[in-house]
């Protein structure tokens, strides 16, 4: 090995452990109220290292680079760009993380490292490339599934399937409980999504909601100010949800129907992930993955979507801070969404309930934003519960720990058995009139319709209607695609003539 050669994979090396600590800084911090600063040093760091190991590819392979360490670059890269999609709502940001995710796979960076690796002697470090291997997967398989790629949600789900069972084997004395775990929830989650071939959630769409042209005819119903919705806060907190990693099923859906329709401009050709069943490598021995990190995909035709902090299990506490601070940066035209999807009681626990009934005193105190009202907090049914099982009291949210955030344009959404208990809001504002969006305390009398195996019932209504009727309806998921869009296009005319007169 040449001097020069040896050189040139130390300062590759040195720059990777540099970008490391930047991206733990920046994937340490919240998802909201700022934080771009950490964000943008940690892309310019990993960019100056994909650029180097682009220009000098040969020379550093000569000095010791292995292909694993360019796919864990390429992996940081698409963490990235998935943190700015959840940070910013920007569609090509996903696009971005889909790109270096699928170039990564279909070279098999970290498939044929393992390999290699487990070849020789070193057992232990094929095994720590191995659970790389399947995290990335994991990741990938969230992104695909954003990016409604059904084809290759399918292909990876197998694949990291197939993965488990390989490092089972060839790693007996291993413990893949966690992995196992993981399997079980994606099966669920692709299961209570998947019922319907072909379905997604509605999301605005530029051919019938004319966004720019719509604003005039708006203009004149509110004369001083025209609210646009710029935030937005998903959070669910159930008991045996349908959930792959941190993202549940209601808050994937509810994510899906926060967002544009793309018109094409900045969608990416569907590529092969495989070719003949075996994972395609056309970047000869070195994988060199040639994408321009510059590269803008964007899409000048739609509106910006609104930012979406997605808070998964959060305490009152955390809940009550992430709004705080996000109501502290936004501005007089625009309105905040807050999801919720909750259980109204700690899985009628009576131990828990009297604990909320007789220490309302502690439950005020615990709230980090309420107002005295007489008997607020002695009905077991007026709040939602956020908390570990079993525990009650300062898990529990009440209306009044929400209505000084309509100091500013709220729009609310409660899915829970007590939703009925926020209707104290109402008239109670202290600034803005908030509009309320409140599931029935009883839902459908269906066998099995709202069971936790296929998400919240209203919820579903609300994000796709279609797919939710049917499920109500019986209609099984047997239901081929042609006549799951026939039934949706009769539906679409009878309301059409419905709306029309």
């Amino acid at each position: 090995m040449a001097d020069g050669e040896a050189g040139g994979y130390r300062e590759f090396k040195a720059l990777v452990e540099a970008a490391d600590r930047k991206f733990a800084r920046a994937r340490d911090l919240p998802l909201y109220g700022g934080g771009d600063h950490h964000s943008r040093k940690a892309f310019k760091a990993y960019t100056r290292l994909w650029r180097l190991q682009q220009e000098r590819r040969r020379e550093l392979v000569a000095g010791g680079l292995r292909r694993w360490e360019i796919g864990e670059v390429a992996s940081r890269i698409g963490q990235l760009y998935y943190a700015r999609y959840l940070r910013t709502a920007e569609p090509r940001s996903l696009v971005g993380a889909y790109v270096f995710y699928e170039a990564i796979y279909s070279r098999g960076y970290f498939g044929a490292a393992a390999g290699a690796e487990g070849s020789g002697g070193g057992r232990h470090q094929a095994l720590l490339i191995r659970y790389k291997e399947l995290r990335f997967i994991a990741r990938f398989l969230v992104v695909a599934m954003l990016m409604r790629r059904a084809e290759a949600v399918d292909h990876l789900a197998g694949r990291l399937r197939a993965l488990v069972e390989e490092t089972k084997a060839a790693y007996p004395k291993t413990n893949f409980k966690e992995w196992k775990q993981v399997l079980q929830e994606l099966g669920r989650f692709l299961k209570a999504d998947g019922a319907y071939k072909g379905s997604r959630s509605l999301r605005y769409d530029n051919l019938f909601d004319s966004y720019p042209s719509n604003l005039v005819s708006i203009a004149r119903f509110h004369s001083k100010r025209v609210l646009k919705l710029k935030e937005a806060v998903l959070t669910s907190y159930r008991r045996s949800e349908v959930k792959f990693t941190e993202l549940t099923l209601d808050t994937y859906r509810m994510l899906q129907c926060l967002e544009w329709e793309p018109t094409g401009s900045y969608q990416i050709a569907a590529k092969e992930l495989t070719e003949n069943g075996t994972v395609s490598d056309q970047s000869g021995p070195s994988g060199l993955i040639d994408i321009q990190l510059s590269t803008e995909i964007s899409d000048g035709s739609l509106p910006s979507n609104p930012q979406k902090a997605i808070i998964y299990h959060p305490t009152v506490s955390h809940l009550l801070a992430v709004l705080a601070t996000i109501c502290e940066e936004l501005s007089q035209d625009s309105i905040l969404l807050i999801y919720i999807s909750a259980s109204g009681c700690a899985e009628q626990n009576m131990a828990s309930q009297k604990y909320a009934s007789s220490s309302s005193s502690h439950a005020t105190a615990a709230s980090s934003f309420s107002i005295d009202k007489p008997n607020s907090h002695t009905s077991p049914d007026n709040h939602l519960w956020l908390g570990p099982r079993g525990s009650g009291g300062p898990n529990n949210l009440y209306p009044e720990d929400l209505i000084p955030f309509t100091r500013y344009p709220l729009f609310l959404v409660i899915d829970s058995e007590n939703s009925h208990a926020f209707k104290a809001i109402h008239n109670a504002e202290k600034g803005e009139a908030a509009v309320l969006l409140l599931s029935p305390r009883i839902s459908s009398a269906m066998p099995g319709v709202e069971s936790t195996g296929h998400g919240s019932q209203f919820t579903y209504f609300l994000t796709a209607p279609m797919q939710a009727f049917c499920q109500l309806a019986g209609i099984t998921s047997d239901i081929d695609t042609r006549t799951y869009f026939s039934l949706l296009w009769k539906n679409m005319k009878e309301s059409s003539a419905l709306l029309l007169g």
